[in-house]
């Protein structure tokens, strides 16, 4: 009974040993690598060297230690099943920076995947390459699945969180929150990798500005599996560069403060607090995700509300019953707007804000038509009535102000 015990013991430790080693990446002796700078300041470029065993086809994987939350709505059609998953994946461990150097000979095979536009697949595009034994550091994040659809969203809810998932499906998943976070082939791959028939290899690679402060890492991956030891390096940023956590990425401060002047100044002017023409702008004008935009500005516009809630009621402009009744809707929106953010992506929210404010521009150009000026000259009645408080009360002041 014992000598069969003992039997099953070392089978389990044997059994336990293996799925260990085949789990964990192998780390090969005979390949070599090291970098020619190990700090930098905002981003640059330096040079990767090495040596493999001849024959063997490198890549280099790049991934920085920070970690950021990338989203991603499985909506489409399965082929096979005609049904739609409506599967919504979060992972809170994406590396905010994360690259591919490929080799040098598949630039051909790289255009034609930027060529495919937005239909471009991770997974298809890793296998074009030969590179998926390279693609190993977003394949070990944890990553949660929920059973989503609209009315979940709606009440608050992400849906129904759905068991852990394979080893299989979790790689799967994960190429789909790294293509979700990056979107760009160009910011995934790049082919400067050239490899002799020796095996030796060197490749330029670039991190770009504003990429996120702290440890990077570099690892020498073959066709085969096997990995170098990683080599590190440091990126640091200094104000008024910031790093942006949430969104994964560094900014400079000053021109997001001048843009949201401007623009309040003009916003609080058209009775609004400047976040709706804010909001677009940021997106377009730096890299930063939809989601945050969305939620950052939200919350930064109460400090314009807040100051010209103070002065419209000065100049009594504001009219309580109706703002109450809005205000009471505007809850309920703002319940429901933020589930409906993860479950779209930039493209989609771009459309969707392009045409609110197509049309909101066109009804407001449709306002200043002499037809319509016409048609409502009680309208314009009031509006001079308010003018005219307007100008009273600023005299007002600036008498009070004087005669302080």
């Amino acid at each position: 009974m014992l000598q069969h015990h003992r039997k099953i013991t070392l089978r389990s430790l044997l059994l336990v040993f293996l799925l260990l080693l085949f789990s964990s990446p192998v780390f090969a002796s005979d390949i070599t690598i090291t970098i020619d700078r190990s700090e930098f300041n905002n981003g640059g470029t330096f040079t990767v060297t090495g040596k493999a065993p001849a024959g063997s086809k490198v890549f280099l994987e790049v991934w920085s230690e920070k970690r950021v939350r990338a989203s991603y709505f499985d909506c489409k059609k399965d082929p096979k099943t005609g049904k739609i998953p409506y599967v919504l994946c979060l992972c809170d461990q994406i590396p905010a920076f994360y690259h591919l150097v490929i080799p040098t000979t598949e630039k051909n095979e790289l255009q034609a995947i930027k060529a495919q536009g937005n239909k471009w697949s991770l997974s298809q595009a890793l296998k074009d390459l030969g590179a998926e034994a390279a693609y190993q550091v977003p394949a070990q994040a944890e990553i949660k699945a929920y059973k989503a659809s609209f009315l979940a969203s709606v009440i608050g809810s992400r849906g129904e969180l759905l068991p852990p998932l394979n080893s299989k499906e979790a790689r799967k998943r994960s190429m789909q929150l790294v293509k979700a976070r990056f979107r760009d082939p160009n910011k995934i791959f790049s082919p400067t990798l050239e490899i002799n028939p020796d095996g030796s290899f060197k490749a330029t690679v670039t991190l770009p500005k504003n990429s996120a402060p702290g440890q990077y890492s570099v690892v020498a991956v073959t066709d085969k599996g096997e990995r170098s030891q990683p080599v590190h390096l440091e990126n640091s940023l200094h104000f008024p560069t910031i790093y942006l956590g949430n969104a994964g990425t560094g900014i400079n401060i000053l021109g997001p403060f001048l843009l949201a002047l401007a623009i309040t100044t003009f916003g609080v002017l058209m009775g609004a607090g400047g976040g709706f023409i804010l909001n677009p702008l940021l997106v377009s004008l730096w890299p930063l995700p939809h989601t945050i935009v969305a939620g950052t500005v939200m919350p930064t516009v109460l400090f314009s509300q807040a100051s010209g809630i103070y002065n419209y009621s000065r100049i009594k402009f504001i009219n309580w019953k109706l703002g109450l009744t809005l205000g009471a809707a505007m809850v309920l929106g703002g319940f429901i707007g933020p589930k409906l953010t993860e479950l779209i992506t930039l493209d989609q929210f771009k459309f969707v804000f392009g045409w609110i404010l197509l049309v909101l521009a066109g009804l407001m150009v449709w306002q200043t038509t002499p037809g319509y000026l016409q048609r409502h000259k009680k309208e314009q009645a009031i509006l001079k009535e308010f003018r005219r408080r307007a100008q009273e009360a600023a005299k007002a002041r600036l008498a009070g102000e004087a005669n302080k």
